[in-house]
């Protein structure tokens, strides 16, 4: 079983007026989606976005909006350069590769010599 991770990519503060409790005071963060398997690592291309209040604590959806959120939101995205999907495979991968290939050269040559036979 992979485990997933959100890795920060940018996080901001914004003063823009939060519409639960009209304060100044509210940060914005990006974040992209790593799995991590026993076999391999993987970064995604999601990218997830939060609108949070610092006075409230409330998470601002994009219903609630405002025309100055959003503007603002579409400014940062633009701001935001995430990794480019790719796939790293772990030292435990290559180790069963290598010990496969061995094992499979070591049955050829076996049989090739007429030591065992199929």
């Amino acid at each position: 079983m992979s485990k997933e991770k959100l890795v920060l990519l940018k996080e901001a503060d914004i003063t823009n007026n939060c519409p639960e409790c009209f304060n100044q005071d509210m940060k914005i963060t990006f974040k992209q989606k790593h799995k991590y398997g026993k076999l391999y690592d993987r970064t995604t291309n999601e990218v997830t976005h939060t609108i949070k209040c610092n006075k409230c604590e409330s998470i601002i959806y994009p219903v609630n909006w405002t025309d100055d959120i959003e503007r603002i939101f579409n400014y940062y995205q633009k701001m935001v350069k995430p990794e480019k999907a790719s796939i790293r495979f772990t030292s435990l991968f290559y180790i069963l590769v290598i010990s496969l290939l061995v094992i499979l050269g070591a049955v050829i040559y076996l049989w090739q010599s007429g030591i065992i036979q199929f």
